[in-house]
């Protein structure tokens, strides 16, 4: 378990209180756009694609200083037309304009168009968490969205690399999702 600057705790495993189907979905391997296909009709709407400073959060878990600009897209992924996750993926700028500038291009399209067609690219394990008010996952949620969301929600991160430059990508699964996925 490692606590975040935010006050997060991500943990390597899901917490045991969690059920099996939320287990399932914070730890499944491969591209998450695959397996939400599989619920139904999905379509990506782009939330933002700009330079933004590390946040500590996201600074510490690939090891870089706070404040270094960054790529960040925000997008939501939506499931017959519901909000069902959205997705904050972040590289530092140099690399996206390298080994990562893909990123900059996708538009509409899924970041698995990129990530999973490369075989030179590796992720690492999965960290999952209830993201509070702090984290900056859960304020792209509240900025983006309709509904104001009352609780924790949770999310899972993971760190693709490339040429020894890091793509973070975090995942945050909505109230929505849950209803969809049962």
């Amino acid at each position: 378990m490692q606590p975040s600057p935010s006050g997060l705790r991500w943990r390597n495993t899901p917490p045991p209180a969690l059920t099996i189907c939320q287990k399932n979905w914070l730890m499944r391997p491969g591209a998450l756009t695959a397996a939400l296909r599989q619920l139904g009709a999905l379509d990506l709407r782009v939330l933002s694609e700009k330079v933004r400073p590390l946040t500590r959060e996201d600074s510490s878990l690939i090891g870089l200083a706070v404040g270094q600009p960054a790529w960040v897209r925000e997008v939501a992924m939506r499931l017959g037309g519901q909000d069902c996750v959205v997705a904050r993926s972040l590289t530092p700028l140099g690399p996206s304009h390298g080994v990562w500038q893909g990123i900059r291009r996708l538009r509409t399209r899924p970041l698995a168009d990129m990530l999973y067609q490369d075989a030179s690219i590796h992720r690492s394990d999965f960290e999952v968490a209830r993201l509070g008010r702090r984290s900056a996952l859960f304020q792209t949620v509240q900025r983006n969205l309709t509904k104001p969301v009352t609780h924790t929600l949770l999310a899972r991160r993971s760190v693709f690399w490339r040429s020894g430059q890091p793509l973070l990508v975090a995942e945050c699964f909505l109230p929505e999702f849950w209803r969809q996925a049962q």
